[in-house]
């Protein structure tokens, strides 16, 4: 429950602490005291956003610390999931700069206001007459319907199906939406790397074959003078082998006559051995080089191909041109695995798809289970309202597509008046009458959920006299399961509360603040006789007071 709120420099607050207790705490005050900014003030500790606007002094930081007494209920894993530290008294604190920047604290510890809300959604429930005209709202009366379905297991089983469905679903469509632009452009890729596949192009063959032709174009240039070069060395008789050996054979001749003859004689036959060796290598080129025209065609013809190809593709050799080929194949394999793919995600669609219509199946059956009890207490809730010939149906409306929440939509069908079709809630209803729709439902609530607070801010609006007195009953009765503040405007809900709290502004010299506090037995007395009567209290008001407080 809430137990305490503590308000720094927000609105007309300049600095507010407030206790709370169990059961129904009310809070009244006159029409611009500051109940409002009260409200304001705890939706930042709920997440909502906020700016400059709130603080009272701009220069000041603005804080809003709120304590729970939550040991009682079982939010213990929100607290490991999220990493914080978990108090039995748990403190939330928002602070707002005088630059407009905000920051969120659960028991101290920094915080986003995402897990701000996921948390508070855990804690707190305020009602406020914006939230009454929700209940027209489609999405809102099958939240409602759920509640008390108790089926949140079977819900978020079904959302994790969904979100799955959805997400395939779309990658299907993309992947369809690929394959059919892939195969219009199937053909082009596939002649293309045909074109590549004929040519058989190995790495390297391109520079092979150019040094090949060169060889072989300057054929008769090379063998001319390899032919003048090998009758220099050796065919001739004055060749340079036939001299050299002689010249050899002369310094053999007179090498025991000198110290340097055997090694002059070695260094010759040295020079004879490598020239004979030159000479038959050259002998061998020689024969090898032949003036072959039908091979020079061949090698043109290829190396053109190569060029034209290489031209095509923009690229220089012919290792780029068997990469772009390697390229080729894998987008031709990609193309040709879609349909494989495809059937495959199908499938599993498919699957998906007959889960998900099993599991709609069950969350409608409970609903349709759960409708009736709902119907009926509605009815009766209302018929103690003052709407003796109360009409009240929930309707199941099948949907042709999946929702994040089924199959189906809920509306909420009324009649106030006998021999009146039902129509929907939103075209029918009265501002009282959806004041006291709302307070039926939320009443019933009580039973379904584990919620510590809930706040009401002016649900008795539209109603008065015997039918106010009612309605304070059931929000008594509601207090005595779970923790209830109510603000209010009518003595006859005031006077049921546990506690009793003013809110009231006050002017200095410099600035209105707005103030609350918690009433004494005697403060109380005249604070209900003032609802009932105006500030000029009389006998009678003091008198009917004491008998409100008395019932």
């Amino acid at each position: 429950m809430l137990h305490s709120i503590y308000i720094q420099n927000y609105a007309l607050i300049n600095e507010l602490e407030i206790d709370f207790n169990k059961g129904l705490n009310i809070i009244t005050g006159e029409t611009g005291a500051g109940k409002s900014i009260l409200l304001g003030a705890l939706s930042l500790i709920l997440g909502q956003r906020a700016d400059t606007s709130v603080l009272k002094d701009k220069t000041r930081k603005c804080y809003v610390e709120a304590k729970f007494q939550i040991d009682q209920y079982k939010i213990k894993d929100f607290f490991e999931h999220n990493d914080l530290d978990y108090e039995n008294v748990t403190t939330i604190r928002r602070e707002i700069t005088d630059k407009g920047k905000s920051r969120a604290f659960i028991n101290d510890t920094p915080v986003n206001l995402s897990i701000l809300k996921d948390l508070s959604n855990n804690l707190i429930d305020i009602h406020s007459q914006h939230e009454s005209l929700l209940l027209g709202d489609d999405h809102f009366q099958l939240s409602l319907v759920d509640s008390f379905a108790n089926h949140q297991e079977l819900l978020d089983n079904y959302r994790n199906k969904f979100e799955e469905y959805n997400i395939l679903s779309s990658e299907y469509r993309k992947l369809v939406s690929n394959a059919d632009n892939a195969k219009n452009d199937l053909d082009y890729y596939q002649f293309q790397f045909n074109q590549l596949e004929a040519l058989k192009l190995m790495d390297g063959e391109q520079v092979e074959l150019e040094e090949e032709l060169e060889k072989l174009d300057h054929s008769e240039e090379i063998k001319l003078n390899l032919s003048n070069c090998f009758h220099k060395l050796s065919n001739d008789e004055m060749s340079i082998i036939s001299n050299l050996k002689q010249a050899k054979d002369s310094v053999e001749t007179i090498s025991k006559y000198i110290n340097e003859g055997d090694d002059i004689v070695q260094r010759i036959g040295s020079v004879y051995i490598e020239l004979q060796d030159i000479n038959n290598e050259l002998e061998k080129i020689n024969e090898g080089i032949e003036h072959d025209p039908a091979r020079i065609e061949f090698i043109r013809e290829r190396l053109d191909n190569i060029y034209s190809l290489e031209q095509k593709h923009k690229v220089a050799t012919d290792k780029e041109l068997i990469i772009i080929k390697e390229e080729l194949q894998q987008k031709i394999d990609t193309i040709n695995s879609y349909d494989f793919e495809t059937e495959k995600i199908k499938k599993d669609l498919d699957d998906l798809y007959n889960e998900l219509l099993g599991l709609v199946s069950e969350i409608s059956k409970n609903r349709k289970n759960i409708i009736p009890r709902i119907e009926m207490q509605v009815i009766g809730i209302l018929q103690q309202l003052g709407i003796p010939n109360a009409n009240f149906m929930v309707k199941q409306v099948p949907v042709e597509e999946f929702l994040s929440t089924g199959k189906e939509a809920i509306s909420f069908m009324f009649s106030a008046n006998k021999n009146i079709d039902l129509e929907e809630l939103s075209k029918v209803a009265s501002g009282g009458e959806i004041s006291r729709l709302m307070i039926s439902i939320k009443s019933l609530l009580v039973e379904t959920t584990t919620l510590p607070t809930i706040i009401f801010d002016e649900i008795d609006t539209g109603t008065s006299g015997e039918i106010a007195d009612k309605m304070g009953h059931i929000i008594k009765g509601m207090s005595q399961k779970m923790q209830v503040i109510n603000i209010t405007h009518l003595p006859q809900i005031a006077s049921k509360g546990d506690y009793h709290y003013v809110v009231y502004k006050k002017d200095n010299h410099e600035s209105t603040n707005t103030y609350i506090k918690l009433l004494t037995e005697e403060e109380r007395i005249n604070e209900i006789a003032k609802m009932l009567s105006g500030e000029s209290l009389s006998e009678a008001a003091i008198q009917n007071a004491k008998v409100l407080l008395s019932q």
